[in-house]
């Protein structure tokens, strides 16, 4: 709707004008109801009703609500609705501040113009110097192709802010709608990306654009959808069948996160007492090496009340990388999964240890590892798509964090990838193991075979000298504290003071200062 232009003579007061602005704001806030039937006939909510789910109730406060386009070839001089597509503004999320904007796909199809762009670059300066979340709601059809130019150019002020913020505030990237060609590389720039089965896709090239170049035919939710970002490219942290569980979940995840990187995460008294024993991870864990186990059964024994929240559960799923609270404290676990490919670290495993780690050295997150590895994943595909370097993202995410940092060996930890998983070499705070850890090259029949291999093969019995030998491996070399006699590990721990272990350390670790070199920035593998 236009503005109604001031009248003149005795109707024009200061009270008719404040009426003529209730009816502007009443015509947005109402929109286009043909529109929105056909938005919930798709599934899908409207902008405010998705605001609403996200922020407390009654908090929010609208930016330029009143801001509208002033392009006037193609036939847009004739629709300037206020607001111009994108809602912007400010919110609570369980009382603290958080910045939100949130594409309207009823107006414009939610495409990106000049004016649009403006109200997400203020908003987005607003979040930085407020140092305050910033959660963004995309449901829009891309630039807006009547503006040319100055859409794109739209785009890139959101990049330049997004790469800015990066660190400093948590930005948070709901898929709630389409999100093509380069409107995908904001969300890509931010620290969570959640989306919503059915109705949510990113890709850069549509299914259109990959038949005509490639030949090869493809629906939207293949090329793009929530499963495909959540469990093949590693896009979407997380997936839902809904946009209240999503939200709903959003809501989680910002009252685990602190509001910038100067502060600490929101502390909540608990009332799972710091010293109650882990009886349970006696059972939980067997102590053959080779038998699995569900590391997700371990984090719930430890953390507060049994809860975390995991990020990228589909993706990589041998490596788990969770939020959780301990004593109150949130605190960051990583950790191998033996049972999915006995926990192994392979080429996706490493980028989403990576990211996760820096994630939560970025905003003062304290680092809990619990390692059980048999090694890096070997093999001709993961040798030439880059385990080298992409294995090294991790190892340099490690050695570059400040946060407090605890590992824990609960098993098994062998080679490159024992060094890599926080090790005491690496910076590790404190380096921890059970009873049952065996921290080596590799595993004992493994060692044995090439140490002793000529002895086995001119053997008349070569199985029993291989036996004998791998016994005496084991023995010697792989004994619970071998590493703890050598100072590798700082203490053998019993399983069952796990949790009040972990606690008291992180406590001890609170006040931790650590400077690393001056220098402009890193130069991390890619």
């Amino acid at each position: 709707m236009s503005a109604a232009p001031a009248t003149t003579g005795t109707e024009d007061t200061l009270q008719h004008r404040v009426d003529t602005l209730r009816e502007i704001r009443r015509t947005t806030l109402e929109g286009d109801l043909e529109a929105t039937r056909r938005q919930h006939d798709k599934g899908k909510l409207t902008v405010r009703e998705r605001i609403a789910l996200l922020l407390d109730k009654g908090s929010f406060t609208e930016v330029e609500g009143l801001r509208r386009h002033r392009a006037t070839g193609f036939g847009m001089e004739a629709r300037r609705p206020s607001g111009d597509g994108v809602v912007t503004g400010w919110g609570t999320v369980e009382g603290r501040t958080v910045f939100v904007y949130a594409h309207d796909f009823r107006v414009f199809g939610g495409a990106l113009g000049e004016a649009h762009a403006a109200k997400i670059h203020k908003l987005m300066d607003l979040a930085e110097a407020a140092g305050a979340p910033l959660v963004s709601l995309n449901d829009g059809a891309g630039a807006r192709i009547q503006e040319g130019v100055t859409a794109l150019a739209g785009y890139g002020g959101i990049f330049r802010r997004n790469t800015r913020a990066s660190g400093v505030v948590p930005q948070i990237s709901v898929m709630l709608g389409p999100c093509a060609g380069g409107a995908a590389y904001s969300p890509a720039l931010t620290d969570f990306v959640f989306m919503v089965r059915d109705t949510s896709q990113m890709f850069i090239t549509g299914p259109d654009v990959v038949k005509a170049v490639t030949g090869e035919e493809i629906t939207q939710n293949g090329l793009g959808g929530a499963d495909v970002h959540a469990t093949v490219s590693g896009v979407a942290h997380g997936v839902y069948d809904s946009e209240e569980e999503c939200l709903e979940d959003v809501r989680h995840l910002l009252s685990l996160l602190p509001s910038n990187n100067r502060e600490l995460a929101p502390v909540e008294v608990s009332g799972d007492p710091a010293e109650r024993p882990n009886d349970r991870l006696l059972d939980l864990v067997p102590l053959e090496p080779g038998r699995v186990y569900d590391m997700h059964a371990v984090i719930e024994e430890i953390a507060d009340d049994g809860v975390h929240f995991e990020v990228h559960p589909g993706w990589a799923p041998n490596l788990v990388c969770t939020l959780a609270r301990l004593d109150g404290h949130v605190v960051g676990f990583v950790a191998n999964n033996p049972a999915v490919s006995a926990g192994v670290l392979d080429i996706e495993a490493s980028e989403k240890g990576a990211r996760f780690v820096q994630f939560c050295d970025a905003f003062n997150i304290p680092l809990v590892t619990l390692v059980d590895v048999p090694g890096f994943l070997p093999g001709v595909d993961q040798e030439h798509h880059g385990i080298i370097r992409r294995g090294a993202k991790l190892l340099y995410a490690y050695c570059n964090a400040t946060v407090p940092r605890i590992s824990l060996v609960l098993r098994k930890a062998y080679g490159g990838a024992y060094i890599v998983m926080d090790s005491r070499s690496i910076g590790a705070d404190l380096a921890l193991a059970w009873p049952a850890n065996e921290i080596a090259v590799m595993g004992a029949e493994g060692a044995a075979n090439v140490v002793f291999r000529r002895e086995i093969n001119a053997a008349d019995d070569p199985e029993a000298v291989r036996a004998r030998r791998i016994a005496e491996y084991r023995e010697q070399l792989m004994h619970p504290y071998y590493a703890a006699e050598r100072g590798l590990v700082d203490d053998v721990v019993d399983p069952r003071e796990t949790r009040s272990v972990l606690i008291r350390s992180l406590h001890m670790l609170r006040a931790k200062h650590a400077d690393l070199p001056a220098r402009k920035h890193g130069n991390p593998p890619q």
